[in-house]
């Protein structure tokens, strides 16, 4: 389906209150190949999500980093994860670099997480996303732990 087809398909499905306040933008660049397109959802003409392909090991890193260095974010560790460790590096690691490592590989998992939402929003994901939204059932739109679907899903109830 052509982005212009797409575009008025969704706008088509915007409840009455958003209706011409919601618009889905695109921009493409015809003659850069290796440069990624955008994607905006913008109300009252004010971009409110941007989707664009990036490049993800950079943010994965400052991701993890800023998890890392934000006081604020508490990772408890349990005893699970701390055993894990401790048969990973088959017993020849000391006790306190335990709750280190199990530390670090939580911080990871959650920067992994994160990344993985965040990259789903560029816009090669967001017209497949939007062609899903607007072929299956309401249920398994509000079922889904796509942030995409639910985005879409919130905008036209």
């Amino acid at each position: 389906m052509t982005w212009s087809k797409l575009k008025q398909n969704l706008e088509s499905f915007l409840c009455p209150a958003l209706h011409g306040r919601v618009e889905y933008r695109s921009t493409s660049y015809r003659y850069l190949p290796d440069k990624a397109g955008l994607c905006y959802i913008a109300v009252d003409k004010r971009n409110v999500l941007n989707m664009s392909d990036k490049t993800t090991l950079i943010r994965w890193y400052q991701t993890e980093l800023e998890i890392k260095n934000d006081s604020d974010i508490q990772i408890p560790i349990n005893d699970e994860e701390i055993e894990m460790v401790r048969q990973d590096t088959k017993g020849n690691v000391p006790e306190d670099r335990l709750k280190i490592i199990a530390k670090g590989r939580k911080i990871s998992g959650y920067a992994k997480e994160l990344l993985a939402a965040q990259s789903s929003l560029s816009k090669s994901d967001f017209i497949v996303v939007a062609n899903k939204f607007l072929s299956i059932s309401i249920e398994e739109s509000i079922e889904s732990n796509d942030i995409l679907l639910n985005i879409l899903y919130r905008l036209n109830s």
